[in-house]
């Protein structure tokens, strides 16, 4: 519930930054803009984000007869979960990783990459897929992909209004030509600290009700570390054409450092890993296998 309320507040935080960006650029004229281009960004967003990203990624759905072993997995974990069963998707990608996206657990999809399945064991494949399903049933997949369609959307709108706003809707901000820079460059900043933020923390709650889910919170650490150790090895050019999405990712997919590695929407794997390891101790490090062996 703190989760979801903080969650809640830095959504706030980032709608209140996408507004008062059209309004410092452009005066009343540009926030008006700015309300109506979220409006309609986050209603498609809300209605077509999963076909985009599974798209983007051209996954393809799989079932019983193509890949018997994932959907066995995802079935047992979703009942476990009292889920409805998702689609299932496999991404022709050599780096290993997988995502949940969907507007509700009704219209969830599960993605695995071709690398994840050709790296991990049952036993840490059934952990990723833990923390997918926890995502959906956090409703993570909907709150995380408009957090992303507004913060790429704001980095839009301060361009736009800023290159084709024109002197009069220059003259019309509060500050001036300079103030109008200054959104242009410190707005998509401020956007991608919120979005970090939110990140973070549904990775963190995703892996803890993930692990719950799987009952072995080694798994999970298990598969994070050989992930990272993968999606150091190799490019996942999806995700690089599409930076927006990595946020979906289990572990981040992108390999630009510096200030996008400080910016970065997940936690490191090393402090994800010790969290995990800490909650096994707690758990005693045996409960019962899971019944998809």
């Amino acid at each position: 519930m703190m989760n979801l309320f903080r969650t809640g507040i830095l959504m706030a935080i980032l709608t209140g930054i996408f507004i008062g960006a059209g309004y410092l650029i452009a005066g009343q004229s540009g926030m008006v803009i700015a309300f109506l281009f979220a409006l309609g960004t986050n209603l498609f967003a809300y209605w077509n984000s999963g076909r985009m990203v599974l798209s983007m990624y051209r996954a393809q759905e799989v079932d019983d007869t193509t890949a018997p072993d994932l959907v066995h997995l995802v079935r047992v974990l979703s009942q476990s979960a009292g889920l409805p069963m998702p689609r299932v998707y496999i991404a022709d990608n050599p780096q290993p990783n997988a995502f949940a996206t969907g507007r509700s657990p009704e219209h969830a999809a599960v993605c695995a990459t071709t690398g994840i399945l050709q790296r991990l064991n049952q036993e840490e494949l059934a952990g990723v897929l833990a923390h997918e399903l926890s995502h959906v049933k956090n409703r993570d997949t909907l709150i995380m992909t408009i957090t992303a369609t507004v913060a790429g959307a704001i980095s839009m709108l301060a361009n736009f209004l800023f290159f084709f706003g024109g002197g009069g809707g220059r003259r019309n901000s509060p500050l001036g030509g300079i103030g109008a820079l200054l959104v242009l460059i410190l707005a998509p900043l401020a956007a991608a600290l919120v979005q970090m933020a939110i990140s973070r923390t549904r990775e963190y709650e995703a892996d803890r009700s993930g692990a719950q889910l799987s009952g072995r919170p080694l798994w999970l650490a298990s598969a994070l570390r050989r992930i990272s150790a993968g999606v150091e090895q190799e490019e996942n050019v999806a995700a690089e054409m599409h930076p927006a999405t990595a946020h979906l990712c289990i572990v981040n997919p992108l390999h630009g450092g510096g200030l996008s590695g400080l910016l970065s929407t997940h936690p490191s794997t090393a402090d994800r890993i010790a969290r995990l390891q800490a909650m096994a101790q707690e758990m005693g490090q045996a409960p019962q296998a899971g019944p998809w062996g």
